[in-house]
């Protein structure tokens, strides 16, 4: 069974998904670097030329292609709980995992991230941070197995709390 890492962007997904399977042997996939290298594009580079929702779709094609691909951490995109056709493939093949963050800690770890577009165009970058969260969060919710809260804990904290809630098998 996979393990399947959602949450904002800046939570710790890729970071503690690296660590992770380093620790448990597998391979981590991460959804956007997927998308990145089909694509021959960065992210901004997609959504400027095509938009979000041709993104939304290239996502969408790499979740239901997880489906083959056992055991892997996976690391998903911030947006791809949008569509519940994601969240269904995904829980398919793997145990959720929601990594949250206060807005202040997504903030502080995202400041200088030039690979993603601004979600919403018109806000400062703490209220899309703010509005973002507000609209995704019953989302994450509803989508999660499990939640782990990255505020003031190390990487080898969470990934030990994530094992903690692995099932033994």
């Amino acid at each position: 069974m996979n393990i399947v890492l959602i949450g904002y962007r800046g939570t710790g997904k890729s970071t503690v998904g690296r660590r992770l399977a380093a620790r448990l042997g597998r391979d981590c996939l991460s959804t956007d670097a997927e998308i990145v290298a089909r694509a021959k594009r960065t992210i901004p580079e997609i959504v400027a030329q095509d938009g979000w929702e041709h993104f939304r779709d290239l996502e969408s094609a790499v979740c239901r292609e997880l489906a083959d691909r056992d055991p892997l951490v996976i690391d998903t995109g911030g947006g791809a709980i949008l569509r519940p056709q994601n969240v269904e493939a995904l829980k398919k093949i793997g145990t959720l995992f929601w990594l949250t963050a206060s807005v202040e800690t997504i903030a502080k770890r995202i400041g200088g991230d030039n690979q993603r577009p601004s979600l919403t165009a018109t806000k400062s970058f703490v209220e899309e941070i703010q509005d973002v969260l507000r609209d995704r969060e019953p989302k994450y919710r509803a989508a999660a197995d499990h939640i782990i809260a990255t505020d003031g804990r190390t990487i080898d904290q969470l990934v030990e709390a994530l094992l903690a809630l692995l099932p033994r098998s």
